[in-house]
């Protein structure tokens, strides 16, 4: 990134943000939404040729020989850095050998590109089943060489630890050593982690990490802090975990800095509860015997009307103390109406063990240590019948945006990242490159089919399927939503189709479910499929019939995470199809084109091109709806980054 300082040759580098000027945010905001910035793949393709001269005479070379010219290599970049094509096409062809080697993989030409496209701070767009794994260990390793703390970032742990595990051998042949930080790790495995060349980490981990970092240099500058702990021998640098934010290869990348990016990440403890449940019951209370003309619900939250807010002081009447503030009872009534009428269970959290568990809904994986803040939580708590857990007290807080723009050398890789490729560069200052398939791609689309009532689309949802199962065809069908998920999982057993489910219920057993997608008439209803990184391989004969078909049976709010389902069919030049089964009913129409909602959902079927139009006219309002979101969070985190680096607070 461009016009902003790093600390260079400190103990914990990050790049400093610069100082935006009012013209520089109106410059920003105007970018963030017009435009697009991608880059063909074209003048990185240098890098090929460059390895493969590099490469004459390493498979000549014994194990030893190789791990003493990567040592040689080790000292070069050192000295030099990673400014100039050869010494980084000299490491490349070290990684495809030793890869080679060990795992009996070799990089193709095209992973070649996305690892220097990623070595000179670029997204690398590979497609769904483009190997982007092995392909991050061609930028992980030259910048390794090169004296750099490494982060591979994921989207959960179980990847973090699947790809540090089946990637290891490959650093190791080369003298470069690799970590894993994953939930429930102790504060010394963690550092022991990260003091390792290369850390492979969920997004989640790694920032909250950063945060508790930021606490114990009590929010001062990094550079005056570890100065003047050193010399009073405080000895708190003994108790960082990380090395600074050195080089991050960010993997759905999407996903970790757009999607996730409109929750702030909040570092708590447990606060005492006091008289909160009490006044949290109230709120519900009175919440209920709101009327559904007293309130609206909106993109942006509940809107309580004039006739409500009436309503209201009368119900409170009998009531005292926070309850006579009309403004503190609006705030903590309209958060009531949220959590009956907004959250749902089973599509944005699970009762688990008596608890609330919160839904990813880019994922549609748990996450069990995550809770909503400003008392949203206890009220699903008190609505669902749980135990009502303390409110969560702030003692440090973050946004994705501003956490990642701190690496001094930030890079990625997805599958989906052109419809968003000039937020990325507003955001982050990330180019996006857009890198070539290996293989021909061969997935064909196939019409979608839009009904206007629920029910009518499951049945022919249930049919397509009795179709493909006939022909031996693998089904792989995407849901957004649990209750969804079960809810074609009744009409299949009706049918007495077999099937495997695949929601956030059975998130220990994802992997196996997933890469047995590509069996013979192997029917599977899975929830979102966004970064889920597991391949589905075409058992023998399954190419010959047509390969695996998908079928989204709802578009999500963002066209790139259904874009993400399709690519789960003709990977690496198989044969696939996919197809969209939809009723305008459902959710996105309903939310963000109520009207049309109203109007169509009487039909049986709806002509293609008015189906098409309207699902799109509802997807471009939610992007924009969540464009605006993520910006807004971004303003408010720069403001009281601002406010608290004025009071000498930091973080």
């Amino acid at each position: 990134m461009a016009s902003s300082s790093v600390l260079a040759g400190a103990a914990y580098p990050e790049r400093h943000e610069p100082r935006e000027g009012r013209l520089d945010r109106l410059l920003t905001a105007a970018r963030f939404f017009t435009g697009r910035v991608r880059l063909g793949a074209k003048r990185l393709e240098l890098i090929v040729a460059a390895t493969n001269h590099a490469a004459t005479g390493l498979d000549l070379l014994s194990d030893q020989e190789l791990l003493a010219k990567a040592a040689q290599l080790r000292q070069r970049l050192r000295r030099e850095g990673l400014g100039s094509i050869d010494p980084a096409a000299q490491s490349f062809a070290l990684v495809r050998e030793a890869a080679a080697r060990t795992i009996g993989q070799r990089h193709f030409d095209v992973q070649l590109i996305g690892g220097w496209a990623m070595l000179n701070g670029m997204l690398a767009e590979m497609e769904t089943g483009e190997g982007k794994t092995i392909t991050a260990t061609l930028a992980a390793a030259a910048a390794a060489f090169a004296g750099r703390a490494v982060h591979v970032i994921t989207v959960n742990d179980y990847l973090a630890e699947r790809d540090a595990e089946s990637m290891g051998p490959v650093y190791r042949a080369l003298g470069i050593s690799v970590g894993c930080v994953k939930q429930g790790m102790d504060p010394d495995s963690r550092r022991a982690a990260y003091r390792c060349d290369v850390t492979y980490c969920s997004n989640k981990e790694i920032a909250f990490d950063y945060l508790r970092d930021r606490m114990v240099l009590g929010g001062k500058p990094r550079a005056i802090a570890m100065k003047m702990e050193a010399l009073s021998g405080a000895g708190a640098s003994r108790r960082l975990l990380l090395r600074g934010l050195q080089f991050a290869i960010v993997d759905e990348a999407d996903s970790v800095l757009v999607d996730e990016a409109r929750t702030p990440l909040i570092l708590s403890a447990e606060a005492r509860q006091n008289q909160e449940e009490v006044l949290h019951r109230q709120a519900l209370a009175l919440a209920r015997q709101l009327d559904d003309a007293d309130f609206e619900i909106r993109d942006n939250g509940i809107e309580i009307a004039e006739q409500g807010l009436d309503r209201l002081e009368e119900l409170c009447g009998p009531l005292k103390g926070v309850w006579r503030g009309p403004r503190r009872r609006e705030q903590l009534v309209r958060q009531a109406l949220s959590a009956l009428h907004q959250f749902q269970r089973d599509k944005h959290y699970l009762v688990r063990d008596g608890k609330v568990v919160i839904i990813d809904e880019n994922t549609g994986r748990l996450m069990p240590d995550r809770s909503w803040e400003h008392g949203l939580h206890q009220l699903i708590e008190i609505k669902e019948g749980c135990e009502v857990t303390g409110r969560r007290e702030t003692l440090a807080r973050i946004s994705y945006q501003r956490f990642f723009r701190r690496y001094v050398h930030l890079s990625g890789m997805t599958g989906t990242a052109s419809e968003v490729a000039t937020e990325l560069w507003a955001v982050y200052r990330l180019r996006v490159a857009t890198v070539p398939t290996n293989k021909p791609a061969r997935r064909g689309r196939w019409a979608d089919g839009i009904y206007g009532r629920t029910e009518l689309k499951w049945r022919a949802v249930v049919e397509r399927i009795r179709q493909l199962r006939a022909a031996g065809r693998p089904v792989l069908v995407g849901t957004r939503s649990v209750a969804a998920s079960e809810e074609l999982a009744r009409a299949l057993e009706e049918a007495q189709v077999p099937y495997r489910l695949l929601n956030a219920r059975q998130d220990r057993d994802e992997a196996e479910i997933v890469a047995r997608a590509g069996e013979p008439g192997c029917v599977t209803v899975a929830t979102n499929m966004a970064g889920r990184g597991t391949d589905i391989k075409l058992a023998p004969g399954i190419a010959e019939l047509g390969g695996l078909h998908v079928i989204a049976t709802e578009l999500n709010d963002s066209a790139r995470i259904d874009r993400q389902l399709f690519g789960r069919c003709g990977r690496q030049g198989d044969p696939g199809s996919c197809e969209a089964i939809l009723a305008i009913e459902e959710d996105l129409v309903d939310t963000y084109l109520p009207l049309a909602a109203e109007r169509l959902r009487h039909l049986d079927r709806l002509p293609l091109a008015l189906g098409k139009f309207v699902f799109a006219a509802a997807q471009w309002r939610a992007e924009r709806a969540h464009s605006r979101a993520r910006r807004d969070l971004l303003d408010l985190d720069d403001y009281l980054g601002d406010v608290l680096a004025f009071s000498g607070r930091g973080e």
